[in-house]
């Protein structure tokens, strides 16, 4: 026997007002959380860019390796790469992958301990817009199925990187300080990164080695 909704009011209302609110977000673009989240699913996860082999990146194809600084790659207060940062970037050369220090931080700020890394660098990168990065690879000349970005926040450095349409592998935060303005970005960041994670949408990197 047929359902007829409009002899039953609550269903009858239930479906008129489900397909306005879907006519609504057509109409205006608005995206649903869930759809919303899937923007921000990185390649891989990892603790921190300490604990992945320096040989990940080239056994996933990658020769240009952009990594974000400030709780990446060290605390924003160090003006000076630690022993640590310095070693693991050297390392990734060796293994014939160019790391780049890409930052929205200032010139002074990202040059000076890029210098000090021994590595090029892109400072002001305007995360999460992909603008610059897209231009800085057009400048290297390298296609962005060879390049991945490693980097700690999903509102700046994974957005960027889709827009890019580069690889992105995900961390969390070095430590626990923060600048102040990146705290706005960690409100929006934590309930988005709790769903990714209930949902299995933060990949180890451990399943994605050597995977091209």
């Amino acid at each position: 026997m047929r359902i007829q909704f409009s002899k039953i009011p609550f269903l009858y209302c239930f479906v008129r007002i489900k397909y306005f609110f879907s006519h609504f977000c057509r109409v205006f673009g608005i995206i649903s959380y869930i759809d919303m989240c899937k923007k921000f699913i990185p390649f891989a996860h990892a603790q921190s860019i300490y604990e992945v082999p320096v040989d990940f990146y080239q056994k996933n194809g990658v020769s240009l390796l952009l990594v974000d600084l400030d709780n990446t790659l060290d605390s924003y207060r160090r003006h000076e790469p630690t022993e640590q940062a310095i070693n693991i970037l050297a390392e990734i050369k060796k293994t014939g992958v160019e790391p780049v220090i890409v930052s929205n931080n200032r010139e002074d700020r990202v040059k000076h301990y890029a210098d000090g890394a021994g590595v090029d660098c892109l400072f002001s990168a305007h995360k999460p817009f992909s603008k610059r990065i897209r231009k800085f690879l057009e400048k290297k000349g390298v296609s962005a199925d060879k390049v991945m970005l490693v980097g700690d926040q999903l509102m700046t450095d994974v957005l960027a990187a889709r827009g890019a349409h580069i690889r992105v592998l995900l961390t969390e935060k070095l430590v626990k300080e923060d600048q102040w303005t990146t705290h706005i970005n960690r409100l929006l960041d934590r309930p988005i990164r709790r769903h990714l994670r209930k949902k299995g949408k933060l990949p180890d990197w451990r399943t994605k080695y050597g995977q091209i």
